[in-house]
């Protein structure tokens, strides 16, 4: 039996998809807040079971004869209440005897143990002092965060603002990190191995030729004076500096093939109607 937790989530979605293609659906279950939010699953013969980040109680039934549990990280922002969030679900895998969890951390965690990996980087720590086998994900951003629909108002203007300065940027797409999830959870040799995944390095300069190709209307590069605003702001800092450059292969080894590139990524999610 393999269990998804956090499955009504947007990639817990795509993984249960990926993995229905790959087992049947009796061999799957999924752990979720509001068991009401997937009913089309229960329908599809996938077994649904309430288990809640916030009420702990609820998580070793959850995971109940799960042979191997993918536990997706909690969506909580607080560093202390995402680790005890994680805590409680791995005191509730090893109550009810998992076999093996598949952890979604974040990239780096594993050397950094404080800002945006904090919660992940304490939670590696406690995977491995739980005792219980493990696979661990490190995630990059998602491709989702930068190419959307939105791209459509720098088609229009003619003009992608750009506060990078060109450099890389190594995001990945929900759909390609479900799919590794999926292939993890049901192929053998993953056990014990931590994965640094990485997409298809890419830049705005790349990205303006890339609409420019994709909607045939000239889109042209327009430097940001000041810092955007928001996260928005924080992300390009974090770009600027170069910390989104990193590139390995695990994510093209667990999936057989090269990831996503930036074409396609852009063709299939900058679309508003799924076309």
């Amino acid at each position: 039996m393999i269990v998804v937790s956090a499955a009504s989530g947007a990639l817990g979605r795509l993984v249960v998809e990926r993995l229905l293609s790959r087992v049947p659906a009796k061999d799957l279950a999924v752990a979720v807040r509001s068991p009401d939010s997937v009913a089309a699953l229960a329908a599809r013969g996938v077994e649904i079971r309430r288990g809640d980040y916030d009420d702990p109680a609820t998580l070793t039934s959850a995971f109940a004869r799960a042979d191997r549990l993918l536990l997706i990280s909690s969506p909580e922002l607080d560093p202390a209440r995402r680790i005890g969030h994680h805590r409680a679900a791995l005191d509730a895998a090893r109550e009810a005897g998992v076999g093996a969890v598949v952890y979604t951390s974040f990239l780096d965690a594993d050397t950094k143990p404080d800002g945006l990996t904090e919660a992940h980087h304490v939670t590696e720590q406690a995977l491995r002092d739980s005792g219980l086998n493990h696979t661990v994900l490190r995630h990059p951003f998602y491709s989702e965060a930068f190419l959307n629909p939105g791209l459509r108002t720098a088609v229009a203007e003619g003009e992608l603002w750009d506060g990078t300065d060109g450099r890389g940027i190594n995001t990945a797409s929900r759909a390609d990190l479900a799919e590794a999830a999926a292939r993890v959870l049901t192929e053998d040799g993953h056990l014990g191995r931590s994965y640094d995944f990485t997409g298809t390095l890419w830049t705005y300069p790349e990205l303006a030729e890339v609409l420019t190709q994709l909607y045939g209307e000239p889109v042209r590069i327009r430097q940001r004076a000041e810092p955007a605003a928001g996260i928005q702001g924080w992300l390009e800092l974090q770009i600027r500096s170069g910390a989104l450059e990193r590139r390995t292969e695990d994510l093209g080894r667990v999936l057989g093939r090269a990831p996503t590139a930036l074409r396609q990524a852009v063709r299939e999610l900058t679309s508003t109607d799924g076309s």
